[in-house]
């Protein structure tokens, strides 16, 4: 599939294949007896869980011990005190997901500069640039998410409708990239639909940043929100003021895939790989470990999920079954 978007300093995408790990690599790592830590932004979402199970599989496989995994619960204080305190433990590598982009991006420096590889995950903070701070960044397409969340709202909205998108405040490269690109869709092949942005501070706060847009907007006929976890408390918000709206997110974790598989509110996702995301990080990181050069930037295609192909999507997802009400709803349990 094509990659849609271009990486943060203008790249083009390369593909995972790029970086795969032959026997005798995985057998020169095993030797070296490196270390490496995990720097998330948080451990709670499904995608994070299926993102550090891909790494953390890929490089047992490889006998690469992981010294330290960081849920850093989206605070950059948090994570600036993670990355000086793993400094100090000298790990071969460092695989982190930037919370924000100024704020961290003097902690992130300070690990290349104490010669620790640095592999970077959805976003890189301001001013870092690839083979000089740090190794390669890891992404989906985001920008290719945003446009297939557009694509898939389109037929749930009519000729004209008001469009609500909820964007997030921080300054971050994954976010930004789907809500340009599912804005820039529209504007082109919606033109009369009206859209109005709206940015929720911290997750605690999406839904309130939801219901006061449907207030603004009482004809509001459909709302992006950039990733699963805040559609769903904004899906929640609506739902509690007795409105109907459909959503489109980006992320297929449970709750979003049974709201679609049950009627909505959400209609459609893009989702993300983030087991084969994990896999490829991990596999950046040994590839670089080993001398050898790496993309600056390795992006994964989006799947487009509906209801009609949400439990087959789960399972090529989350390795995993479907979750039963899934099943339930797709009539699949008896």
């Amino acid at each position: 599939m094509v990659i849609e978007g271009l990486g943060p300093h203008g790249e083009r995408a390369s593909a995972p294949e790029r970086v795969l790990l032959l026997p005798e690599d995985k057998a020169r790592a095993r030797a070296a007896g490196l270390r490496i830590a995990i720097v998330l932004h948080t451990l709670a979402s499904d995608w994070a869980k299926q993102q550090l199970a891909g790494i953390v599989g890929t490089l047992g496989d490889c006998g690469v011990a992981v010294i330290d995994v960081v849920d850093c619960s989206f605070t950059p204080e948090v994570q600036i005190e993670a990355l000086d305190r793993l400094i100090r433990e000298a790990p071969d590598a460092i695989i982190s997901l930037p919370v924000a982009n100024a704020k961290v991006a003097a902690a992130h420096a300070r690990v290349s500069a104490a010669g620790i590889k640095l592999v970077l995950l959805d976003n890189v903070p301001t001013g870092l640039l690839p083979g000089k701070d740090y190794v390669s960044l890891i992404s989906a397409d985001n920008f290719g998410l945003g446009k297939m969340a557009a694509e898939g709202l389109a037929p749930h909205l009519g000729e004209e409708a008001e469009v609500g998108v909820l964007g997030y405040e921080s300054d971050f490269f994954a976010t930004n990239e789907r809500e340009i690109a599912f804005v820039k869709w529209m504007r082109i092949n919606r033109p009369r639909h009206h859209l109005h942005v709206a940015r929720f501070p911290s997750l605690t706060e999406a839904g309130a940043t939801a219901s006061a847009l449907a207030k603004k907007l009482p004809d509001l006929k459909g709302l992006f929100v950039v990733w699963d976890t805040p559609a769903i408390a904004a899906a929640a918000a609506l739902v509690s003021a007795g409105l109907s709206v459909p959503i489109a997110t980006v992320d297929l974790g449970k709750e979003a895939a049974i709201s679609l598989s049950g009627g909505g509110p959400i209609v459609t996702i893009a989702a993300q790989q983030p087991f084969r995301q994990g896999q490829t990080a991990a596999s950046t990181t040994v590839t670089a470990l080993l001398s050898r050069l790496t993309p600056a930037w390795v992006a994964l295609p989006g799947v487009a999920v509906t209801a009609t192909n949400v439990v087959e999507s789960f399972q090529t997802i989350w390795r995993s079954p479907a979750p039963r009400e899934v099943l339930r709803q797709q009539k699949l349990l008896r």
